[in-house]
């Protein structure tokens, strides 16, 4: 009797060891699954910044028969781009901006209606001779005002007008295109002696069209500026003209600071979209 109660207590002994042995013990947790398309687990890499635009200013001189395409449209079109650049605009006659160049303006882009003062502009070191490209050609041609009454119908008889306006060859290209038509004409000094002298092509045309000068010597494009105003009566008679009207472009030798802005420009002015602008206002892309 006693061995069968001694038996009983250590079988439930064992068995309560048993139990709790049982209950101490833990599985392992089980490895999380891999990602379905077995990208990493990791927190993405943060993006990168955007790089910042262009910024900065620069001064363009340009050719007053350029300044309606340039302010009118190829600025503001550049500037929706690039709005973080300043562009100031100063016009005359080419020959007067070669000398204000000459005399210290800080014009990062000289565009000349004529390659004569690009030239000595970059023969004198100021302008970059490796940077200048002939970009557009234009044309000359004889106006009158819209409601003007003229006996002239050509260059041939330019000194039947009353008054005669032209730019002024000493420093404007348009000028010195009329004197070498002119001249082949034999009737340079004729028209001379009457004729009011200009000191850019914008004046010349507004003395036409306001009818202070019965006839005058400006370029194509400047014509259809005001074509509510003037009219074309002939272009130059075929041979008259041996140099082209050519208009280069080009950067100063000294850009400094304004450099990145000052080429960006030059390489939009020669963009197809640029281009077309140009043609728009008369011009013949080169």
């Amino acid at each position: 009797m006693k061995k069968q109660k001694l038996f009983a207590i250590v079988l439930t002994l064992i068995m309560a060891a048993a139990l709790l042995a049982g209950c101490g013990s833990k599985e392992a947790p089980a490895p999380e699954p891999p990602a379905a398309d077995g990208a990493s687990q990791e927190a993405p890499a943060p993006e990168p910044e955007p790089e910042p635009g262009l910024t900065g200013a620069f001064m363009i001189a340009a050719a007053a028969s350029l300044q309606n395409a340039l302010d009118g449209d190829l600025i503001p079109l550049f500037n929706q781009a690039n709005p973080d650049v300043a562009i100031t605009g100063t016009y005359d006659s080419s020959g007067k901006l070669q000398t204000q160049i000459e005399e210290g303006l800080d014009a990062q882009i000289f565009f000349s209606a004529a390659t004569k003062q690009m030239t000595a502009l970059a023969e004198g070191g100021f302008i970059d001779s490796s940077s200048v490209v002939n970009l557009l050609e234009n044309e000359v041609v004889l106006i009158t005002g819209t409601d003007t009454e003229t006996k002239v119908t050509g260059f041939e008889n330019i000194t039947d007008a009353e008054g005669i306006a032209i730019g002024d060859p000493a420093s404007v290209p348009a000028g010195q295109y009329a004197q070498e038509i002119l001249t082949s004409l034999g009737s340079w000094d004729a028209v001379n002696a009457k004729a009011s002298l200009g000191t850019n092509v914008t004046e010349v045309l507004t003395w036409v069209a306001e009818g202070s000068a019965e006839v005058g010597v400006v370029y194509r494009t400047d014509a259809a500026s005001m074509a509510d105003k003037v009219k074309v009566i002939a272009s130059a008679p075929e041979g008259s003209l041996q140099t082209p009207v050519v208009y280069p472009v080009g950067l100063s030798s000294d850009l400094g600071d304004k450099a990145e802005a000052a080429r960006a420009f030059i390489e939009f002015l020669r963009s197809p979209e640029a281009l077309a602008v140009f043609e728009k206002y008369g011009f013949k892309p080169l």
